[in-house]
């Protein structure tokens, strides 16, 4: 199946299937896998510990792969500068950088003038105005369904993505609850170009997730996501376990960021999504866990949705 849309043709790939940016867990191996089989790799940046970890991590992937990929970074409102990791992004020539978490303007202004392509991660249509006025090429649009870091309103993918689509001119792509073929022909029908996926991208061979956060996502059904961090305006979709439970209990005094920070911090988030103890940390998921059952490697993963994507197009042409 030959599926070429403007985000194909955007990115140079083969198939409009971008994968997230995966904070901890996407660096070189994944992202090269999802590249050589015909999608969008990305290497996460800000949760690497300098520019030189990056520029180490680029080089890896660009010996591994021929093909395009992409440089995330996610700026959110206690991160730290990323000046000096888009720097080596930019004098390491990379092909994309996707900004997401927050305001993207600083790094889109970064890389004015460089040949790089420019994807912004939104959660309203306002802010992908916003994102197509500051220069970006594509836009990910994220519902209230995806793992990680949300918009504060409780739009979902179905309705957000062709408002979106309707009120900009660059190409959209689709986050949140997408995980297989059905899901990327939903996108497609619904205006926008492409998909962007995380959480189906965390349980496969390549990632270097904790086998028991893996079970955990073959394990959940549609309820076994909660949204934290709400009440510090910074709503975020985990797999629901005691440890998540602890921070809702805490979110109900509102107290604020301070009384948070020791709960939802990158090293609280390792203690699961890597060293695989639920009861100590977090992991990222979103209600896509629900459609995930099995572990298969990036190729094979690819190779499906591909496949019932064009399974689909056949039977709605006849």
């Amino acid at each position: 199946m030959t599926l070429e849309t403007r985000v194909t043709k955007l990115l140079n790939i083969d198939y409009p299937i971008i994968q997230g940016g995966l904070a901890y867990l996407a660096y070189s191996d994944l992202a090269a896998a999802v590249s050589n089989s015909g999608g969008l790799g990305q290497i996460t940046a800000m949760t690497l510990e300098s520019p030189e970890a990056l520029r180490a991590e680029i080089r890896k992937i660009k010996a591994l792969t021929n093909k395009p990929f992409g440089v995330n970074f996610a700026i959110g409102q206690h991160g730290r500068p990323f000046e000096d990791m888009v720097e080596a992004a930019i004098e390491e020539k990379v092909p994309a950088v996707s900004v997401t978490g927050g305001n993207p303007k600083g790094v889109l202004d970064m890389l004015e003038g460089h040949n790089i392509k420019k994807l912004v991660l939104v959660a309203a249509r306002r802010q992908a105005e916003k994102a197509e006025e500051l220069g970006a090429d594509a836009v990910m649009v994220v519902g209230q369904e995806g793992g990680g870091h949300l918009g504060r309103s409780d739009v979902g993918t179905m309705v957000l993505t062709p408002q979106v689509v309707d009120n900009i001119s660059i190409p959209v792509i689709a986050s949140g609850g997408i995980a297989d073929g059905r899901g990327l022909m939903a996108a497609l029908s619904l205006g926008a170009e492409g998909i962007e996926l995380g959480t189906r991208f965390i349980a496969t061979k390549e990632s270097h997730a904790h086998p028991n956060y893996k079970q955990a996502i073959l394990n959940a059904d549609e309820n076994d996501t909660v949204v934290i961090k709400r009440t510090i305006g910074a709503p975020a979709r985990v797999l629901n376990s005691p440890w998540t439970e602890k921070i809702l209990e805490i979110e109900k005094e509102n107290l604020g960021y301070e009384s948070l920070k020791d709960y939802i911090s990158g090293k609280v988030n390792n203690r699961y999504i890597l060293e695989g103890d639920d009861s100590k940390g977090f992991g990222w998921a979103g209600q896509s866990a629900a459609r995930i059952d099995d572990i298969p490697t990036v190729d094979e993963l690819i190779a499906s949705i591909i496949k019932e994507a064009d399974e689909i197009r056949k039977l709605w042409a006849k």
